[in-house]
């Protein structure tokens, strides 16, 4: 995580955003299974907040988006209007916050809000909501063993991806094997030579001359298959 001298780091986000829940509970609290002394607890999700930032006595307003005891972060959501982006997002280190005011919501519509003179407009403004009344709205549910598989499908991809890169290859038959991975989904490595289908095989230096079929055979379908990785090899080395 990126910080700065106040301890935060701001991305601007467009379009609609993604969305982060911890833990349960209603949106007025979002602390369910929260300890007293948990993040989550101290700054629920959901809620209008105004922290006060050390050393320098920096104050950022927002919406609590969401918390992460890991890392020790609070993430501020702020609306933003008269722009084609939709929001900022504020990570603060939590030992930076000096300290924090809860911005009152329940106050009539109309009215002055807090001390400082935010009115219930400003208010919606700041949460990006068209009535206040949806912060009170209960949190999504989310399902932790959707995000267990969520996280292992991501996981598997990911070493996919990694078994496709071949430090031993050059740049050259990296090229060709993302072209034939593209076209025909079933590309390994073996060595430095590329196996298609599990019947072709493509040798260094990657050109159309260096395709072969593994078993020799010849006609049917084998040589239709490898006549199209042909193609595709020779396309390849020419752009």
């Amino acid at each position: 995580m990126a910080e700065s001298k106040a301890s935060q780091s701001t991305t601007t986000m467009g379009g609609g955003g993604s969305y982060s829940v911890k833990g349960g509970g209603n949106g007025g609290s979002g602390n369910g299974g929260a300890t007293a002394s948990s993040l989550a607890a101290k700054y629920p999700v959901n809620t209008l907040m105004e922290l006060k930032l050390g050393p320098n006595g920096d104050t950022i307003r927002g919406l609590v988006y969401c918390t992460d005891e890991i890392s020790n972060s609070i993430v501020i959501k702020k609306s933003l209007v008269h722009t084609t982006l939709s929001s900022e997002i504020t990570v603060i280190n939590a030992a930076s916050v000096v300290g924090k005011k809860t911005m009152d919501v329940n106050k009539e519509e109309g009215g002055s809000g807090d001390e400082e003179g935010s009115s219930s407009a400003q208010l919606r403004e700041l949460a990006g909501v068209g009535n206040l009344d949806e912060l009170n709205l209960p949190l999504p549910h989310v399902s932790r063993k959707a995000l267990e598989e969520r996280e292992r499908r991501a996981i598997r991809l990911a070493e996919e991806s990694f078994s496709h890169i071949n430090q031993r290859a050059s740049p050259e038959g990296q090229k060709i094997f993302d072209k034939l991975l593209k076209a025909c989904n079933e590309v390994v490595w073996k060595g430095e030579s590329i196996l298609v289908l599990k019947e072709i095989r493509v040798d260094p230096p990657y050109t159309a001359a260096n395709c072969s079929l593994i078993n020799n055979a010849s006609g049917g379908l084998d040589e239709h298959s490898l006549g199209r990785v042909k193609k595709i090899v020779q396309a390849a080395t020419q752009s």
